[in-house]
């Protein structure tokens, strides 16, 4: 199914692109034959995975640094790339996320992390949206929720809200530019281990074996597996497939809903207070 050009003249736009999910959907992309454009808020972060890319794939990666949260920004970054074309697929994956008791979140931690999940996807669906259907230029989105987003979760409250609007974002707009060329799906992942964010939502050892535990499958996921089924749902061979959230967590779902709802048995008020949100969200 993954022959070396399932998305050759492809142009992908990937936010979040510089570590975890994004980057192995870009090295993924890159390998299958697309021309890749990865941004985030960290310049130097996106240059380097750029360079490392570019030298382990020999294909064309771009870095644009970019604070989704800013429609402005997202105009500027779009309309720069579409100077030398339309883009063909837009890959929303930046997030942020913390563990945290929900009435000891301040009104800024709900805003950041429902601006960059929930306001950025928006921003940038509305800006490639715009384009294409100005074009009559056919388009994908696929969008990273999370498997908690219909249900629910205690203590990822507004990571959990932000991902309930994503996908119904994705459902609405999937009927409503369906019939002009656009369609839209996304990825509900499980766990799947990354550098950085996947050690700020699961900090201790015992919570990872947790997790494990209430998975079927008793293994986390992989970026590489993400990455193939985000290959196959932005490639003309899933052309049929519009309006779908696929779920890709090992059955943990079916095994119980709210997948951090279980944490509050499992820490201890110093765990709590060790957990209280920083600066900057776990982001993907």
């Amino acid at each position: 199914m993954f022959r070396k050009d399932l998305l050759q003249k492809k142009r992908i736009f990937i936010t979040g692109g510089g570590t975890g999910l994004g980057r192995g959907m870009a090295q993924r992309f890159l390998e299958l034959g697309a021309e890749v454009y990865i941004c985030g808020r960290r310049e130097d972060v996106l240059r380097n995975t750029a360079n490392e890319l570019t030298a382990a794939t020999q294909s064309r990666i771009h870095a644009l640094p970019c604070d989704i949260r800013d429609a402005e920004a997202v105009e500027g970054v779009i309309d720069s790339i579409w100077k030398d074309g339309p883009l063909d697929v837009l890959v929303n994956n930046a997030a942020g996320n913390f563990i945290a008791r929900t009435e000891e979140l301040s009104q800024r931690a709900f805003e950041s992390v429902i601006g960059i999940v929930l306001m950025g996807t928006l921003n940038c669906v509305m800006a490639c949206g715009r384009r294409w259907l100005k074009a009559g230029h056919k388009g994908t989105v696929l969008s990273i929720s999370a498997t908690y987003a219909p249900v629910g979760s205690a203590y990822v409250v507004p990571s959990a809200v932000a991902k309930a609007g994503v996908e119904a974002l994705t459902r609405s707009l999937a009927v409503e530019w369906g019939d002009r060329g656009i369609r839209l799906n996304a990825i509900a992942p499980g766990p799947i281990p990354t550098q950085g964010a996947f050690s700020r939502v699961l900090p201790k050892p015992e919570l990872e074996t947790l997790a494990l535990d209430r998975n079927p499958l008793h293994r986390f996921g992989t970026v590489e597996e993400l990455a193939n089924l985000a290959a196959f749902l932005i490639s003309d061979g899933s052309g049929y497939v519009n309006g779908e959230v696929v779920r890709m967590d090992g059955g943990e779902l079916l095994q119980g809903a709210g997948e951090f709802s279980s944490l509050g048995r499992a820490l201890s008020d110093a765990d709590w207070q060790s957990l209280k949100p920083r600066k900057r969200p776990a982001s993907e």
